[in-house]
């Protein structure tokens, strides 16, 4: 028999509210299997077991943590460790990590209950009546119930965010240490080069002082004195060149240690001066744990990590709790009274059914953005090993041209002496003093700037190693 619309049971609101809960949790739970607990993927990292151009022995002179104090130049290890408590590019990353830090704060703030206080004071007069006075104080709470973990992977999400904001600023500060580093040796090479410069120039004059006496016998041109002239005059022309060089390089610096180049006073002194601290690279599954890149590229994966889990979640019920309690009463004397005391007691349980797509949308982009930090992880590590690689074959490379330049440099000297002699003599062409000064001139030009780039060659290869180690060795013997 068909049963009639007044014949069907009738559900309080409780049992209908307990009854849409339910369906609520019925149709979050088979999401869970599919959602909410996948694993994080694997990193797949491949890693060799030694460098290939590294050394027998690849612990025998670790970085020390204050690697910058091996070039034994204490200007050097002043600028740089000034640089360090006043760069401001490393004063920027701070505030950043405080950023982090604050966010971090902002996010766990969900896994607490959050209480409210208030209170009113209230005189009110209806038409035709009485005015009344209403005095309410209510203490109010209310708590979601982090049941699926969302609000934990959020905060989980913001604490690996600042700790990647503290790699960063180790990134900072050793880009900074760095360039100082180079900076300054630009500074040592353009001081070399401008000695060069000068001494290339009293060389010239005093070849072209003896070409004007062999033309005052008569024993030269006008064409001679002319071709060596000019030799003069560009000599001379190179040194404005070199001084500008030189005054630019060190406002660079004064840059980076955070003060106007007026207020900054650089000594210098020559790179020859400057030693050449021995470094081996360790191996690289060290290079993980040292180079800040790296754990900074960890750390956001991790956080990107913990947000697919908080967009998981985001697909299963809220529940929340709610709780008002005080007190209410027309007279203040009254108020405190048991009579006077209200409370309310909710808890709220609300389930996505249809939102367009929006739940599912944030759920891939946050899985394509761990994708995305999955991928820039396994580059940063990758760049790491090659960026050692590159750096090992240039302290060999540089190393092996800047001997060979000195002896380019000593066998031109020795050739430019021995026509200049003979110049004297009067036994030898004007074209071989000229083809001999000019091969001398550019041989010196060339060995400063073979000194810089091994200079900053051992630079590249303490930042491709993140700069120092944990735990380093006893100093070793610095190479002459």
């Amino acid at each position: 028999m068909r049963r009639s619309q007044s014949q069907r049971p009738v559900l309080s609101r409780g049992a209908r509210r307990r009854a849409v809960a339910c369906i609520a949790v019925g149709l979050a739970l088979p999401l869970g299997g599919c959602f909410l607990w996948a694993e994080n993927p694997p990193a797949a990292i491949d890693i060799p077991p030694g460098y290939r151009e590294g050394p027998r022995k690849s612990d025998a002179a670790l970085p020390s943590l204050v690697w910058w104090r091996g070039f034994r130049s204490k200007e050097l290890t002043d600028l740089i460790e000034e640089a360090l408590t006043s760069n401001l590019d490393i004063a920027a990353a701070v505030a950043r990590i405080v950023q982090a830090d604050a966010q971090a704060r902002i996010a766990g703030a969900a896994l607490l209950p959050a209480i409210d206080f208030s209170g009113e004071a209230r005189r009110s007069q209806p038409a035709g009546g009485n005015p009344s006075n209403t005095i309410t104080t209510i203490l109010s709470a209310s708590y979601e119930v982090d049941f699926w973990g969302k609000n934990r992977a959020l905060l989980r999400a913001a604490d690996e965010t600042a700790v990647a904001s503290r790699f960063d600023r180790e990134v900072v500060a050793l880009s900074t240490i760095a360039t100082v580093a180079n900076v300054y040796f630009e500074v040592l090479e353009t001081q070399d080069l401008l000695r060069v410069a000068r001494n290339n120039l009293a060389a010239a004059t005093r070849v072209f002082n003896l070409i004007k006496q062999r033309f005052d016998v008569g024993t030269a041109s006008q064409l001679d004195v002319a071709q060596q002239e000019s030799v003069v005059n560009t000599q001379r022309a190179n040194i404005p060149l070199i001084q500008q060089a030189l005054r630019q390089d060190m406002a660079t610096l004064a840059v980076l240690i955070g003060r106007p180049p007026e207020r900054v006073a650089i000594r210098g002194g020559s790179m020859s001066q400057i030693a050449i601290p021995p470094v081996t690279p360790g191996i690289p599954s060290d290079l993980l744990g040292q180079r800040p890149d790296i754990r900074e590229a960890e750390a956001q994966l991790a956080a990107a990590n913990a947000n697919v889990e908080a967009a998981r979640a985001a697909f299963f019920p809220t529940i929340s709790l709610t709780a008002d309690g005080g007190y209410q009463s027309n007279a203040l004397r009254t108020l405190l009274r048991p009579e006077s005391a209200l409370f309310n007691l909710a808890a709220n349980l609300a389930q996505p059914i249809f939102d367009g797509g929006r739940l599912l949308g944030q759920f891939d982009l946050q899985k394509g953005r761990q994708d995305e930090l999955l991928q820039l992880y396994r580059k940063a590590v990758i760049n790491g090993f090659a960026d050692v690689d590159r750096a090992l074959i240039a302290v060999q490379q540089t190393a092996e041209r800047e001997r060979l330049q000195r002896e380019v440099v000593n066998s031109s000297r020795r050739a430019f002496e021995i026509a200049e002699t003979r110049l004297r003599e009067g036994t030898v062409d004007l074209v071989t003093v000229l083809n001999t000064q000019q091969t001398l001139f550019q041989a010196e030009d060339l060995l400063a700037r073979a000194r810089l780039t091994r200079l900053q060659a051992v630079v590249a290869l303490f930042q491709a190693l993140g700069g120092g180690w944990p735990k380093p060795k006893k100093d070793e013997p610095l190479e002459p």
